[in-house]
Formats: C-alpha cells, sequence, structure tokens
C-alpha cells in the first residue's frame, strides 16, 4: 500500500513539474511573440468627441501612427458634461494608480490642480528638447506654468466670448448682429415675433450658461476688474456682478424651452435647422458648423459677445502628462509630435481653433479663424471662468451649481449670496 502511495506522489510531482513547464513555456513564447510585433499600447484621455473636434484628435493620432507603426494610441475620450465627465475618470484612474499616458485639461488652474494633488510631472525636457519656449506664446506658457516649469503642452487657442448666428436669417429679415446687450435684446424680440427662437442653449452641463453669466462679467467690468474679481479682490454682491446677474435673468427669457435636455453641439444644430437664431459659445463652434456643410460668411456668422469686443476670452485646451505612466517613452514622443508643426495645423484647422504655436502658416485656415488668430495679436488677453482656467475647480463647480439652481428660480438675490458664500474657495 505504501509503495502505491509513493508511486502516486512521485506521479503527481511529475504531472505538476510539466504543466508548469509548459506554462513558462506558452509565456515565453507569448512575449516572444510580443517582442515580434513590436506593438506598444498608450492612452490619450479628452473629452474631444463631437463634430470637428473628434476629427481633428483622430487626425493627429493617425499623424502619429504613421511617424510611429509600432506605438497604439489608444483614443480613450469620454463624452458629455463640458469635460466633467472626463475630468471624473481621469481622478478615478489617477487615484487608482493607473494613469493614461497624457490626458486633455486647460490651461491655468484646471490643469494644475492635478500638480497640487501630486499627480503631475513637468515637461520641461521635452520644452527644451523641441524649443518649444521660441514657438508658444509666454501667455500661453504661463498657464501652464507653476514655479518656473511648464506642466502642459498647449495644443490650441480659442476665444469663447463669441456670438454665432444664423447670417441666412439674419439677411432675410434685414437684422444686423447685435453689438451691445440693448441690441441683443432688440434683435432677440424681433425674431421672437418671427416665431423663431431667439437664443439657442444646451445646458444638461450648466457649464454653458456659466458662460452667458462669464461674458456678461467680462463687459460689465472690464477686464481688469474681472480679473480681480477671480483673485478675491472684488466682492460678488458688488454692482457689476450684480447687474450680470440680471442681465443673465433676462437672457433666459429667450432661450429654447428644451434647453435643459441638450449639450453644446445639440443647441448648434437648433442653429443649422432652422429652430433657433444665435448662440453664445467657444469658436469650436465654427469647426462643428463645418463639419455639418455650413460656411463661414455664407450659412454663420459671428460677433464678439455684447460689450466684449476689446477682449479675447482664451481657452487653452493642454496635454497633462502624469506621474507613474507605465510607458514614459512612448508618452513623451507622443507629446513631441502633438506639439510638432505638422498635427498643431492638422489639430487646429478641423477644431476651429487657432495653433498654439506661433510658427503655423494659418493663410489656409478657415475665414474664421484667420480672423481670430488676428483677435488673438490685437486684442487684451483675458483668462476666462468657463474655461475652468481663471479659479479653482472647486469655485468654479459651485458656480455650476448655482447657475443650474438660478436657471430655475431666477433669485437674483439667492443666486448673489451663493457666490459670495462661495467666495472663500477662490483662495483654495
Amino acid at each position: 500500500m505504501k509503495k502505491n502511495y509513493k508511486k502516486l506522489i512521485v506521479f503527481l510531482g511529475l504531472f505538476l513539474l510539466m504543466i508548469v513547464t509548459a506554462a513558462c513555456g506558452n509565456s515565453d513564447n507569448n512575449n516572444a511573440e510580443d517582442e515580434k510585433d513590436g506593438e506598444r499600447k498608450i492612452e490619450i484621455l479628452s473629452w474631444w468627441t463631437a463634430g470637428g473636434e473628434a476629427d481633428a484628435l483622430n487626425t493627429v493620432l493617425d499623424g502619429f501612427h504613421d511617424e510611429y507603426p509600432d506605438i497604439i494610441v489608444e483614443n480613450a475620450a469620454v463624452a458629455g458634461g463640458g469635460g466633467s465627465n472626463s475630468q471624473a475618470v481621469l481622478s478615478s484612474r489617477l487615484q487608482g494608480g493607473d494613469p493614461p499616458a497624457i490626458f486633455q485639461a486647460q490651461g491655468g488652474k484646471d490643469l494644475l490642480r492635478w500638480l497640487d494633488a501630486g499627480y503631475l510631472q513637468d515637461m520641461d525636457g521635452i520644452f527644451a528638447e523641441n524649443n518649444w519656449d521660441e514657438v508658444f506664446p509666454s501667455e500661453i506658457i504661463d498657464m501652464n506654468k507653476q514655479d518656473e516649469h511648464v506642466y502642459g503642452l498647449p495644443m490650441n487657442i480659442h476665444k469663447n466670448n463669441v456670438i454665432w448666428y444664423d447670417k441666412k436669417l439674419f439677411d432675410e429679415l434685414n437684422l444686423k448682429a447685435p453689438e451691445t446687450f440693448d441690441e441683443l435684446i432688440e434683435v432677440s424680440e424681433k425674431l421672437k415675433d418671427e416665431g423663431v427662437t431667439p437664443i439657442a442653449l444646451g445646458d444638461k452641463n450648466p457649464r454653458w450658461t456659466t458662460l452667458w453669466f462669464d461674458v456678461l462679467l467680462l463687459e460689465e467690468l472690464g477686464a481688469d476688474k474681472y480679473a480681480q474679481l477671480w483673485n478675491g479682490e472684488i466682492d460678488f454682491d458688488s454692482k457689476e456682478v450684480v447687474n450680470a446677474a440680471e442681465k443673465l435673468k433676462t437672457i433666459l427669457g429667450y432661450i429654447n424651452d428644451n434647453h435643459s435636455a441638450l449639450d453644446w453641439q445639440d443647441a448648434g444644430d437648433l442653429i443649422i435647422d432652422g429652430e433657433a437664431a444665435m448662440q453664445l459659445m467657444g469658436d469650436w463652434e465654427s469647426g462643428y458648423f463645418e463639419t455639418k456643410g455650413w460656411e463661414p460668411n455664407e450659412d454663420y456668422g459671428w460677433v464678439a459677445a455684447p460689450g466684449t469686443q476689446e477682449y479675447f476670452n482664451v481657452v487653452n485646451d493642454s496635454m497633462g502628462f502624469p506621474e507613474g505612466v507605465k510607458d514614459e517613452e512612448s508618452a513623451k514622443k507622443l507629446i513631441s509630435y502633438m506639439g510638432s508643426k505638422e498635427a498643431q495645423e492638422d489639430f487646429n484647422k478641423l477644431k476651429g481653433s487657432i495653433p498654439a504655436r506661433t510658427d503655423v502658416d494659418t493663410s489656409d485656415f478657415s475665414v474664421y479663424s484667420q480672423d481670430a488668430a488676428e483677435d488673438f495679436k490685437n486684442l487684451k488677453i483675458t483668462i476666462s471662468l468657463a474655461g475652468g482656467s481663471a479659479t479653482p475647480a472647486g469655485f468654479l463647480s459651485k458656480v455650476d451649481d448655482a447657475i443650474n439652481a438660478f436657471v430655475t428660480q431666477q433669485d437674483v438675490d439667492n443666486f448673489i449670496n451663493t457666490l459670495v458664500d462661495a467666495q472663500s474657495l477662490l483662495s483654495e
């Protein structure tokens, strides 16, 4: 019996050894196969999912793949929320130790909050290697900088104090694009009389109503006081802020009934479909319109938001480089490519923005983009609240919540009190 038992033990031992050996062999074969394929995979996380912006990102990733066919970049874009959904995914991944290779943020406090949380590494070496200090405007680099270190690659420059309008409809009704708040209301009344919704709004994400408040603050305060407001030097119960809230309440009387069910591009579709006439939006709207076959100065026109003709309220999309990236070498190659002249030209042509690089020829960009490039050179640059660059994320979130309640309640006093209570968050 003991003999048989010993034989069984020996047999089982040999059997297990064969299994382990086979498994190791398969692992070696798989590793050899991976090395033979030579493919490396990295991820880019963004919220570029609509129309021109999605086309822009995909074109850049195609160009990168042509140059580095052994590096596969997975597009992990997350739709919705004006970027908040993507940022929620980013926060979860960073906290869980699973960062993407690079991620989209907006230059300024939106990007730098990830540094404050300990999740960003600088791009100083990449900037030096590519001589980027010589080709990116200092104002844009400064938005991506802290303590003399650069933490973001600027991809573009957007202007968000722009009203877009159905040019054919305006021509048909003999309407002039409004340049003042009073003219905006006058035009809105005429459109209402014609049975057309004057102002298209999609505030499924309240950020797009916050944008209205943002430009109305800029009109009321002017550039210097506008900057002081975000630094906590001006109180939120000041006369100018209250006036901006009163004007926003007036604007809400001219919007589409289904605004809370729509996002920004859905509101743009209302203009394309002839159901609405105007929309306040950043100039990614231009790229979106063109993906729908609309031509600038023929199908659609644009004008600065009322009273902001002297200002370029800037939004800068940048790419952040997280700590703990598994394949830093491939990530750095992607960053370098995305900052190249070729990538910046390809990206911004389709997105409706102007390149962050100053050495890209924009002569064959759209009529609007050429116009915006001139504005960037000549107008006073202001840093946008709604663009995520002017204030800490916690404060902006409180503003979005207050705006969301204001759209329903339209109680100016309650709205202002909420902003006053949130003011302490500016110092975080």
